[in-house]
């Protein structure tokens, strides 16, 4: 292993025949880019060209990294709020300067469109000043205890302390945000944190940490350290870490949290978001709407719409207005900042999904727009004449795959979208008050869009789920509710 004190975009990269496009990065630890004997080729999952090289760390820089962030959260927990909120604005600022170039890469290791991967540096720039702002709020309460006699001069105060290192894990679809969503609640909270970024899309972690440390965080505050699985145990077994947020998989998650030891641990998983199209809906809209939320990043979001209920009135109807939406998405290189959709993250999603869309079609589905793929691009697809036991509707596709059912009882249709094992987000249009609040209390759901898709999220709300979609709570104030702890102090004022 080598150790240089370099910013990652200066690390030499003369040895290697093919010159990465954007560079190479070995693990960051104690602020300084370390090499380890293996480095591993981010691709581009659009034409399989080389975009960077990431080193993995292995258990000696998952020990360094550990013992790094446990002595940096013994200067972050001591920052003032003020302190923190600078960081965390010019960390802000930072990113809304380099939106482009940032973007850019991003679109490179993810397969991102290039407007979409601006959009969401966009994106971590906003979590990143609402972190700055909610740092500042980060106080307590005052409890009177003078309830019962003899008590007439005592009070409590309850402190919202920093829990103390946390292990961020995060997923290779939004490798941006999600690692801000991580990040940025837990430096507001005054934590230290380690993070272990996706192996397809680690880059962005290490752009971001970059510019977290030039905003003046702690040297030992931070670690980005992608690791093979194998490697990847201490990471959340290890009794020095305080906390584990993790974003994937709900096979992953849960045996992540049953190896989590005492630590608290936030997960937030999968979905195969239902949404609603009720007699009353504005259906021209919600078709829109539909198109977007379910294709948006080849439908790599846990809260893509995946099943869309249509009353049997507006069925046509909404057909109608749907598929010319679908159709018109141009499909093709995410750099081309004119793609609406660029490819799934490498060929083996391509062919599960291409599996699935096959089974259901072998079993009565009917294609109403797609079906198709070249290497990993795929034809944004809408089937009809779906059962709710196929692999595209009971599981999730976590691809540009969207099913569509009809129904006659709003009932049956809240029924049908709760029947799912998961339960992170649904969207229903209507203006019908009596069934926005059945929905609203027989949905089994983190949250539920009125008049929108299961898709949409704003950074700041309250966002995760129940059932095999987690638990636990993002949103960077809710985030940071998690990343504390409550801390009591009683006074006897003699």
């Amino acid at each position: 292993m080598t150790v240089q004190r370099l910013r990652s975009a200066d690390i030499s990269r003369a040895t290697r025949q093919d010159t990465p496009a954007v560079g190479e990065f070995g693990v960051l630890i104690g602020g300084t880019w370390q090499h380890t004997d293996d480095p591993v080729e981010v691709r581009s999952p659009f034409d399989g060209s080389l975009v960077a090289v990431a080193h993995h760390g292995g258990p000696k820089e998952v020990e360094a990294a550990i013992v790094s962030v446990v002595r940096g959260f013994e200067t972050t927990r001591t920052l003032p709020s003020w302190k923190r909120a600078e960081v965390l604005e010019r960390t802000s600022e930072a990113l809304t300067r380099q939106a482009d170039s940032l973007g850019r890469i991003l679109s490179l290791e993810a397969g991102k469109p290039l407007k979409a991967a601006i959009g969401e540096i966009g994106r971590a720039a906003f979590t990143f000043k609402v972190a700055a702002e909610e740092s500042k709020r980060l106080g307590g309460e005052m409890i009177s205890l003078d309830w019962l006699p003899g008590n007439e001069r005592r009070e409590a105060h309850l402190y919202h302390v920093p829990r103390g290192p946390i292990t961020g894990i995060t997923p290779f679809n939004f490798p941006m945000n999600l690692v801000a969503h991580k990040v940025a609640p837990a430096l507001a909270a005054g934590n230290s944190i380690v993070l272990r970024p996706d192996s397809q899309t680690p880059v962005s972690a290490h752009k971001l940490a970059e510019i977290i440390l030039d905003a003046g965080w702690p040297a030992d505050g931070i670690a980005v350290v992608p690791t093979r699985v194998e490697h990847a145990a201490p990471l959340v077994e290890d009794d020095r870490i305080k906390m584990l947020s993790f974003t994937g998989s709900p096979g992953v998650g849960w045996m992540l949290k049953r190896n989590a030891g005492r630590k608290p641990v936030a997960l937030e998983l999968g979905g195969n978001a239902g949404v609603i199209v009720h007699h009353d809906a504005d259906v021209a809209y919600a078709a829109e709407r539909v198109a977007w939320g379910g294709f948006t990043y080849s439908g790599q979001a846990c809260i893509s719409v995946q099943r869309v209920y249509i009353h049997r009135d507006r069925y046509d109807a909404f057909v109608d207005a749907l598929i010319p939406k679908v159709k018109a998405l141009k499909v093709g290189d995410p750099s081309d900042d004119t793609t609406d959709i660029g490819p799934v993250i490498d060929l083996g999603a391509a062919e599960r999904i291409e599996g699935w869309v096959d089974e259901a079609v072998s079993q009565g589905a009917t294609v109403l727009s797609g079906g198709t793929r070249e290497g990993n691009l795929w034809q944004p697809t809408v089937l009809a004449d779906v059962r709710e036991d196929m692999s595209v509707s009971c599981n999730e596709v976590f691809g540009p795959v969207v099913v569509l059912y009809r129904y006659d009882d709003v009932d049956d249709a809240i029924a049908a979208v709760d029947q799912s094992d998961y339960g992170l987000q649904a969207g229903l249009f209507t203006n019908d008050l009596s069934v926005i609040r059945r929905a609203t209390e027989r949905l089994e759901i983190g949250g539920l869009n009125v008049n929108d898709v299961s898709t949409f999220r704003m950074d700041h709300m309250p966002y995760g789920g129940v059932k095999q979609s987690g638990f636990g709570r993002e949103g960077v104030r809710f985030a940071i509710e998690e990343m504390t702890e409550r801390k009591l102090v009683t006074y006897n004022h003699r």
